[in-house]
């Protein structure tokens, strides 16, 4: 039997107003979060710095936007022009939350968390998990690394950062534009303005004009493969156009690897699950033997109970050169700047 996803309230994304006691709880948690805020800025708590420069991806509502895989592409660039990134994250969903540990492809994603592992799989970078993001940071340049890329931790400011980027989801932006519970902002819209970049996940199959706002930077997702999850030759996934498939995401938008799909032409029988679902074999009897592909982040996870007929499908953030041009050139600032 399918598991469901937890889906968002209605009025987050949709129609209708959200109830009287959605608003008051909005309104509290907006001053509290406001304070603490204004407690850092004014220098009342302290930011915690690494000593090498840090960049921020995160984002503004609950939920997924595109994070990791723009987390992937910037330690991949950060690379190749010669730095030794860090990734430092909290890894949501791990059996432990409390205990910081080193993540690497062999780690059991129940323990290392689904994203880190799957970013550790992907870079072969040193992926720091923490709930204490200013200690992972301290860890990986303790460790050698020269520049410590953060997975989500926008709103974590005991991490003293150099360069934040806020990644909006192209489809869904900021919902109703309230904070929760009332809508699915973690802070208020202008919060964004403070940021160094502002990257827009671009919906699938709609071009760049008219989806970015001033200062914005467009992002698209883009995956080309189906790989099998108990290892094999990777095949085109244009060759399933035309067929019937199981499509399984348990991530934060299950809607836009569905959509990914069938802007080829694929015949998608959906099976969304909760972001960060721990999978068990059971959850894959859908009564017949169509092939299945999945994302790489709910794949991870897979390994032990997959088929033949299980592939996962990669996909890789693009973004123009010229953002990477501006944020290799304000790192490179940061990297003479932080103490």
């Amino acid at each position: 039997m399918t598991a469901q996803r937890h889906k968002p309230p209605s009025w987050w994304y949709g129609d209708g107003s959200p109830p009287l006691g959605a608003h008051l709880v909005s309104g509290v948690f907006g001053v509290v979060t406001g304070v603490r805020r204004r407690l850092y800025r004014a220098g009342l708590l302290r930011s915690r710095s690494a000593g090498v420069p840090v960049v921020v991806i995160g984002n503004l509502v609950a939920g997924g936007s595109g994070k990791t895989p723009l987390t992937i592409a910037v330690v991949e660039r950060l690379r190749a022009e010669g730095w030794n990134p860090g990734v430092a994250t909290r890894g949501y969903g791990r059996a432990r939350p409390k205990d910081a540990l080193w993540v690497d492809a062999k780690t059991d994603p129940s323990i290392g968390g689904d994203e880190p592992v799957l970013i550790a799989h992907r870079t072969g970078a040193k992926v720091r998990a923490d709930r204490d993001r200013a200690a992972a940071a301290k860890a990986l340049a303790d460790a050698g690394c020269d520049v410590v890329v953060c997975d989500d931790g926008l709103q974590h400011y005991a991490l003293r950062r150099d360069v934040e980027i806020e990644v909006i989801d192209g489809r869904r932006r900021y919902g109703n534009g309230h904070v929760l519970p009332a809508g699915p902002l973690r802070e208020p819209v202008e919060r964004g303005a403070r940021c160094d970049f502002r990257v827009v996940n671009l919906p699938i199959g709609e071009p760049a004009d008219g989806q970015t706002g001033f200062g914005e930077w467009p992002m698209r997702l883009a995956g080309d493969a189906a790989v099998p999850v108990l290892g094999g030759r990777p095949q085109p996934l244009a060759n399933f156009a035309g067929q019937r498939v199981h499509a399984v995401a348990g991530i934060g938008d299950p809607e836009r690897f569905f959509s990914m799909l069938r802007a080829l032409e694929i015949a998608v029988v959906p099976h969304a699950f909760s972001d960060h679902h721990r999978y068990v074999a059971g959850d894959f009897q859908f009564g017949s033997d169509l092939p299945l592909l999945m994302t790489e982040k709910d794949a991870v996870k897979c390994a032990a109970f997959a088929s033949a007929r299980h592939y996962k499908v990669p996909v890789r953030a693009e973004l123009p050169e010229a953002f990477w041009v501006a944020l290799l050139d304000r790192i490179a600032t940061h990297k003479v700047a932080t103490p």
